[in-house]
């Protein structure tokens, strides 16, 4: 078996390869150097044993590669928002006839979203579609308040935050309602909803995963 794996090279072959034959010794230390470094968890005696036996088939041994963390994009921050303003509406732009056609969408978002507003349509079905639906481009009012100078005011939902609503009036003018102590009311074709601002202190993006429950009495 050695005679025939330290085989060494005759001039012929030698010639035809243009390579100079190495001496037995070094041929062997190099094939058992090579078959230790392709067989590394074998011991010295197993790989003797194995190489009588039968043919041996080297594997291929591949460093595993190191995986790069990709860097989630951070978004920006409540200041950095501030301070570039980008929900800031100038005031040549703050003009009730501009939003008609978002009311327009809304309240057909909203037939959409119910599957037609039916006059045998259940109002509760409605209420829940509502409390869970974009209200940007509703037409909302304030019916109660504890602070009675925002009790009457009527406009198009033009931003929604955790805490306010931002309201574009007929008479163009833009107001800030908080939510905290304060009923609304949004109607569409007839329906009317009632939405407790206490308890709707939520950003419009997770209110489509709240469950709201139905209570009788809710105070301000």
């Amino acid at each position: 078996m050695k005679s025939v794996i330290y085989h060494a090279l005759s001039q012929k072959e030698a010639k035809d390869s243009d390579v100079q034959p190495p001496g037995a010794q070094r041929a062997e230390a190099f094939v058992r150097a090579f078959l230790k470094r392709s067989t590394p968890g074998m011991s010295p005696q197993a790989r003797e044993d194995h190489l009588q036996r039968k043919a041996v088939v080297l594997e291929y041994f591949t460093r595993p590669k190191r995986k790069e963390k990709r860097k989630k994009a951070k978004g920006l921050s409540a200041r950095q928002r501030r301070e570039l303003r980008l929900f800031y509406i100038k005031p040549e732009q703050q003009r009730y006839s501009l939003f008609l056609p978002l009311h327009e969408l809304w309240k057909q978002y909203i037939r959409d979203l119910c599957s037609g507003l039916k006059p045998d349509t259940q109002p509760q079905m409605i209420q829940a579609k509502l409390l869970k639906a974009d209200l940007h481009g509703a037409i909302i009012s304030v019916t109660k308040s504890k602070c009675p100078s925002y009790v009457g005011i009527t406009g198009i939902l033009l931003q929604e935050t955790k805490h306010i609503f931002k309201i574009i009036t007929k008479e163009d003018r833009l107001k800030v309602i908080p939510k905290l102590n304060c009923v609304f009311t949004v109607e569409i074709d007839g329906f009317i909803s009632y939405i407790y601002g206490s308890k709707f202190q939520l950003r419009s993006s997770e209110r489509s995963a709240k469950k709201f429950k139905a209570k009788g009495t809710i105070d301000l």
